[in-house]
């Protein structure tokens, strides 16, 4: 495939502008809510988080550039990338019911779905691009990681 710098900056841009959305929605609650609720002794640093999404959100991006550079061998297009604009949409509402609206517990139960469409995600780009699908490894494993601080941090407050 021939590369096309065009394709590549559309994918960043949706999937960046996806990550500034939740990014906005955090926003006023790390000043103002969460550094006063308890949390897990795992809980990271909060200077870990930005650095740590902006690198996943440009691997999904690449990822989808990948899987879109493939569109014409796909046979069910549609639902390829569907599949993925509803994690992207799953991850940022994850980010309006923890930090904006504080529902701890819906949170928790909202990134299960999270997790498990982001699996699903990663499965289907794997069987399209190899590169695509590895390229979700990071991603499921820091989402897995915050699942587990998620549901600790619903536990402790």
């Amino acid at each position: 495939m021939k590369f096309n710098p065009l394709a590549l900056i559309i994918n960043l841009l949706i999937t960046l502008s996806i990550g500034a959305g939740g990014a906005f929605l955090t926003a006023q609650s790390v000043k103002t809510w969460y550094p006063y609720i308890n949390k897990p002794s795992f809980n990271p640093p909060n200077w870990v988080f930005g650095p740590m999404w902006t690198l996943l959100y440009i691997l999904m991006a690449i990822s989808a550039y990948l899987v879109w550079q493939k569109r014409k061998q796909i046979e069910h297009l549609p639902r390829t990338m569907a599949i993925y604009f509803i994690q992207l949409v799953l991850n940022l509402f994850w980010s309006f019911l923890f930090f904006y609206s504080h529902l701890l517990g819906a949170a928790f139960y909202e990134i299960c779905a999270l997790l498990i469409a982001i699996i699903v995600n990663a499965r289907v780009f794997y069987k399209i691009d190899k590169t695509a699908g590895l390229l979700y490894i990071p991603y499921i494993l820091w989402v897995s990681f915050a699942t587990l601080l998620t549901y600790n941090i619903f536990k402790l407050n």
